[in-house]
């Protein structure tokens, strides 16, 4: 037995298959326009436009004339089907009105959470996250990874005698950055493993380890290109982390308020198992 979302799901995928072999002439649009007729009642623009709003994004991207005749086709399948029930039973009338709250609920959701990130929101909070920023230094670094103490030497024995390092990483190395001449980017405190860092923070910039370097991954050999300090993260890149801390603090505090502020009183005595007995809602 197919659900309800199943046959939805179905019934658009069929719709999109089936091309319309008429299309009324373009007329100036507006919310009320009326699309189709099914037995006297309209299905307008706006139901089309809802329609669309709430698809996955796979069908997002499909060209505009397959997914509005996909879309017409499903809307008056849809009010045929409903058209075939005279009596809803108590079941779905109450999914109706569970249905109702969920949209009601969302779309208050929406409204708090796009009056909750202004530009001006957004560049206090920024500003606030930033105040005590103190830059910390970042390195530039590249290593040749080796399985033994031995081998790590005699590549630093290489090194001194002029081989050049990357060389000597693509040949060597057997890390996954050894193809691209050992080397890591930047990076700062932390992301390293302690003693590969600890070595790194102790060397001068334009120099390799004199000696190897012990990690839980084998022995390397580093050298260190150049070191910086980093900046703070502009405005615009912190702009979608800073807008959804925004947003769940609003929400957050938007619920709160509303659970405060409400006569909510919760019946005592009820049994739990009680959520179970769907022959309540069969007549």
């Amino acid at each position: 037995m197919f659900s309800r979302k199943t046959v939805t799901a179905l019934a658009l995928t069929a719709a999109i298959a089936v091309a319309f072999s008429a299309r009324a002439q373009e007329t100036e649009m507006s919310a009320d326009t009326v699309i189709a007729t099914v037995n006297g009642t309209e299905i307008t623009l706006a139901n089309v436009i809802a329609a669309r709003m709430v698809l996955p994004e796979q069908y997002q991207t499909m060209p505009d004339a397959q997914l509005y005749d996909g879309l017409v086709n499903q809307l008056v399948q849809q009010e045929l089907l409903k058209q075939t029930i005279s009596e809803p039973d108590e079941s779905l009338l109450t999914q109706l009105q569970n249905q109702e709250r969920v949209l009601m609920a969302g779309a208050a959701l929406e409204r708090i959470a796009d009056e909750a990130i202004s530009e001006t929101d957004l560049q206090s909070a920024y500003d606030a996250r930033f105040a005590e920023f103190e830059p910390g230094r970042e390195y530039h670094a590249a290593h040749i990874l080796l399985e033994s103490e031995e081998d790590a030497i005699a590549v630093i024995e290489e090194l001194k005698g002029g081989a050049d390092f990357a060389t000597l990483a693509r040949e060597k190395s057997t890390g996954p950055s050894g193809p691209n001449g050992g080397d890591l980017g930047w990076f700062g405190a932390g992301m390293m493993v302690a003693p590969f860092e600890e070595a790194v923070v102790a060397m001068e910039p334009n120099t390799f380890s004199q000696t190897p370097v012990q990690t839980q991954f084998g022995f390397h050999v580093i050298q260190l290109s150049e070191t910086r300090l980093a900046e703070a993260p502009t405005l615009d890149e912190m702009r979608d982390e800073l807008a959804s801390d925004l947003q769940e603090a609003a929400i957050s505090k938007a619920i709160e308020d509303l659970v405060a502020n409400a006569d909510v009183s919760l019946s005592e005595g009820i049994d739990p198992a009680a959520l179970r007995m769907d022959q309540l809602l069969k007549n």
